[in-house]
């Protein structure tokens, strides 16, 4: 029994591995392309690339069953829980957190404001030192987050309410091309950008989950056509939120 048990973890293991190397290959295919037919140079590093390939393709695999075990089924039974408990209050303060906790925790959006930090800071935007690219990096980062949270807070809110999608996202990027006459040149390229990294390792799955859990328990409501959609108010408020912050710095 033990040793059956033994070969179906292997055969999971294979099967999983196997799948994130079949995701990556077509960037693998690409790098070697160019770097082989159009370059017509060895790859630097041989050892060092294919120990890292294979590192890329055992965290990709562990990252997704990590998701499918853990991140989806938390999200959507928490969601599920606070719809049937009936107090829209509490559902609200979690989305909100849910948002907000997820981004300040999101390791692109850390590394995207500590470089807008320090290109601020060799620009000369910001004084030359630790402490104001500190707290600019913070600044940026806890904004973000905030947008995120409230972006989530509206999204559920349209699933609840079921305000049409394409009214809210339309209204939304209008704004944003608005602000964008008005915020500082030197914020606009960090604020589309905003939009990105948000929308990334840690708060993609809890959100997406969150969406999907509560449109699947609310009567009406389609998983399908509702439960998605929560992504979007996600890459597009902190757009918003970023150009705001950057009038109030820079101006």
């Amino acid at each position: 029994m033990k040793a059956y048990t033994i070969k179906i973890i292997g055969r999971l293991i294979v099967k999983k591995l196997w799948g994130a190397l079949t995701d990556l290959l077509p960037i693998i295919l690409v790098i070697a392309f160019f770097q082989l037919i159009v370059l017509r140079q060895p790859l630097p590093q041989v050892g060092d690339v294919i120990v890292g390939a294979l590192l890329v393709v055992a965290g990709l695999a562990l990252f997704i069953q990590g998701l499918e075990m853990g991140l989806f089924p938390i999200g959507e039974a928490m969601a599920t829980a606070l719809a049937r408990k009936g107090s829209l209050s509490w559902l609200l303060i979690f989305s909100f957190a849910l948002g907000f906790s997820t981004t300040v925790a999101e390791p692109a959006l850390i590394a995207v404001v500590g470089e807008a930090a320090d290109i601020a800071s060799a620009g000369g935007l910001i004084q030359d030192d630790e402490q104001a690219r500190t707290s600019y990096a913070f600044g940026l980062r806890i904004t973000v987050a905030i947008s995120v949270g409230l972006a989530i807070l509206i999204g559920v809110l349209r699933i609840l309410r079921g305000w049409p999608i394409h009214v809210l996202i339309i209204s939304g990027y209008v704004m944003v091309m608005c602000m964008t006459f008005f915020a500082p040149a030197e914020i606009i390229g960090i604020a589309y950008d905003a939009g990105g990294v948000t929308t990334s390792t840690i708060t993609v799955p809890l959100v997406a989950a969150l969406g999907v859990g509560l449109a699947s328990i609310i009567r009406g409501r389609s998983p399908l056509v509702d439960g998605f959609g929560l992504i979007a108010f996600a890459s597009l408020l902190p757009m918003i939120f970023v150009m705001g912050y950057g009038i109030l710095v820079f101006s």
